[in-house]
């Protein structure tokens, strides 16, 4: 039986899909942009800004559930430019150690939702 979970703390979905699904202890993010709840602005001032606002909002999601981002294990992210990899992982490596980080795959694309720069995607498990 699948559980829906839902934030105010996170931006709501603009489409057919909940912010997030628990099934057998896994939890399933949605992707995540740098949307702004409260105010509905995107953050798009720097990769670095932008990356660390969809943290927050997959954080304030997981935190919802009941978990952190201890709990995660694995993360997809999106981005329109290959290029910003470097500057990508200097602030990934403040949410993620590098002996327990989750399994990842970054991978560039064509586009993103509302033109944004980076999306970010992850599986949580209950442990």
């Amino acid at each position: 039986m699948k559980k829906i979970i839902e934030t105010s703390k996170a931006p709501a979905p603009v489409g057919p899909y909940n912010q997030a699904i628990e099934v057998n202890g896994l939890v399933f993010v949605s992707g995540q942009i740098a949307l702004d709840p409260e105010s509905g602005d995107l953050v798009t001032s720097t990769i670095q800004d932008e990356t660390k606002k969809v943290f927050s909002n997959i954080i304030a999601i997981l935190e919802e559930a009941g978990l952190s981002l201890e709990n995660v294990v694995k993360c997809t992210v999106f981005v329109n430019d290959i290029n910003q990899y470097g500057a990508i992982n200097t602030v990934y490596s403040e949410y993620f150690q590098e002996e327990t980080a989750p399994a990842r795959e970054l991978v560039q694309v064509s586009a993103l939702p509302k033109g944004v720069n980076i999306e970010i995607s992850v599986i949580a498990a209950r442990t």
